[in-house]
């Protein structure tokens, strides 16, 4: 798939991410789903497993000439959008949650945050990740969104982790406004 092509999410059947995933990168899409660690415990073990960070969706690289493939996979209900308009996921959004993926920061699921002290991280692993910082007990958290989607991850940082604030960063900035004003305006409402 080019490298140029803009990511967008699929809504999935649940429990079906792994398995779209496969489908899709045998059809030559570049797929992504963030994953995060939790322990199940059973009678007889605990077990810890890997569940999707945002359940029932699927991050995709799709080109708008070749998005009916992608649709017609087996377990994808629809491409997320607005007004029957596919929208977009914020290529830095996306970035953000690669390096989160990567790093071995404990992450996991959040209520969605639209506004907070945005900062951006400076050091370590996740260098150049915006986001909105949370300080509860003992715990810093970076929480970071997926506009889109209205959903947020959030990660415990180490201690020695730098984090400045950012005036320029908006998270509510990054959601790319439809071509309708009216589906715009019923979506700021919710």
């Amino acid at each position: 798939m080019n490298p140029t092509s803009p990511w967008f999410a699929l809504q999935t059947k649940p429990r079906s991410e792994k398995r779209i995933v496969h489908l899709l990168m045998q059809k030559r899409y570049e797929c992504f789903t963030p994953t995060y660690r939790q322990k199940r415990r059973w009678s007889d073990r605990t077990v810890e497993i890997s569940l999707p960070l945002f359940p029932t969706y699927v991050f995709c690289r799709l080109n708008y000439l070749l998005m009916g493939k992608a649709i017609s996979t087996p377990g994808v209900i629809k491409i997320v959008g607005f007004g029957g308009k596919p929208a977009e996921v914020d290529v830095k959004e996306i970035d953000a949650l690669r390096l989160l993926a990567e790093s071995h920061f404990t992450r996991e699921p959040w209520s969605y945050l639209p506004d907070g002290t945005p900062v951006v991280v400076k050091t370590g692993p996740l260098t150049g990740v915006r986001g909105i910082i949370r300080q509860d007990d003992s715990h810093k958290r970076l929480i970071v969104s997926v506009t889109l989607l209205q959903r947020s991850v959030a990660i415990q940082l180490d201690e020695g982790t730098v984090v400045s604030e950012d005036p320029d960063f908006n998270p509510g900035r990054a959601l790319r406004q439809p071509e309708s004003d009216l589906a715009f305006s019923l979506l700021s409402r919710t």
